[in-house]
């Protein structure tokens, strides 16, 4: 248990401090390469109806899920076989890679400095980089906004969730719900195209996030006054509005962050050129500046500090138990 811990807050620390560095091509582009070269072959096997794309559609995630999973784990079984300093080193190396907290704020960062330049344009196509709505179209109150849901929502798809699996199963873990992540974000869809084939996709993301989104929700909650936001607010808007969304777990961490913000997200959005009716989350005490960005991020990064000193504080339990 000490050596999986260890590793994993090492891993945390290299994260926080150099984000992913862009010499290194990133294993989850291997598995989203995956996916795009997997999906084809398995479409072409079952029927074009509904039914075929569904079962298409398991076969396709089980495969992608158990390849990604499975080479981590061979990999790390050598790593052991070799040294068990070796496979220490490649499981900080790993959990390192699976965080996104640094990144996550670089690339908001780029839209907070176009802002505040005043390149609206630059703003956009920033921003056009880290979410999935059309941005071509968005004011400098939308663009800021989409930053800001953006560090929210994956204030625990990129940094509590995985952090949670790297904990319990280490690496291996960390990859499986990786895959599931990066299969929703791929196929996961709604339109013609993916509406039956990534619907297993879809839900078993939701199921996978179903407990870290409220732990992460809870965490920015929890985290707000270290940030200098407010905890009364977050508390307030994350009881009332944290279902006010399709999925049952995107609202958890935009209704805390909005809260401790003092801000209105969500609301109707554009996606391939459609419109999609959605409802709002916190209440519109002001507009959405983008100083809310580095606001944000300073928020997502206190709760990563509540969720370490947590795996500290039950990692000492353990030892005591034990």
């Amino acid at each position: 248990m000490k050596f999986h811990i260890l590793a994993l807050i090492l891993g945390i620390l290299l994260d926080l401090a150099f984000g992913d560095p862009r010499f290194l091509y990133h294993p989850i582009r291997l598995i989203g390469n995956l996916i795009a070269w997997a999906e084809k072959p398995f479409r072409s096997v079952f029927p074009k109806s509904e039914r075929g794309e569904l079962i298409a559609g398991v076969f396709f995630a089980v495969f992608v899920i158990c390849v990604s999973s499975a080479v981590p784990a061979l990999l790390l079984f050598l790593a052991f076989r070799i040294s068990v300093y070796a496979a220490f080193a490649l499981e900080v190396f790993w959990s390192f890679q699976i965080l996104a907290a640094k990144s996550l704020k670089a690339e908001s960062m780029k839209v907070y400095d176009a802002l505040r330049e005043g390149d609206l344009e630059k703003a956009r196509k920033a921003v056009s980089m880290i979410v999935g709505r059309d941005t071509e179209e968005l004011t400098e109150e939308g663009v800021a906004k989409a930053a800001v849901e953006t560090v929210a929502e994956n204030s625990s798809d990129g940094v509590v969730a995985p952090l949670i699996f790297l904990a319990i199963g280490g690496p291996v873990l960390g990859f499986f719900y990786k895959a599931v992540n990066t299969l929703d974000s791929m196929v996961g869809y709604k339109n013609d195209k993916y509406l039956y084939f990534g619907r297993f996709s879809a839900k078993l993301d939701d199921v996978l996030n179903f407990i870290p989104s409220r732990l992460s929700g809870l965490l920015l909650v929890a985290a707000s006054p270290f940030a200098g936001l407010d905890i009364r607010g977050a508390w307030r808007i994350f009881r009332r509005d944290r279902r006010n969304h399709a999925s049952p777990n995107s609202a958890q961490t935009e209704a805390a962050a909005a809260g401790a913000l003092g801000v209105q997200l969500a609301g109707d959005a554009y996606y391939f050129g459609k419109l999609y009716r959605k409802p709002t989350i916190g209440d519109p005490g002001r507009p959405v500046e983008y100083e809310d960005i580095r606001r944000v991020n300073r928020l997502m990064y206190a709760a990563v500090g509540l969720a370490l000193a947590l795996l500290l504080l039950a990692a000492a339990l353990l030892e005591l138990c034990v």
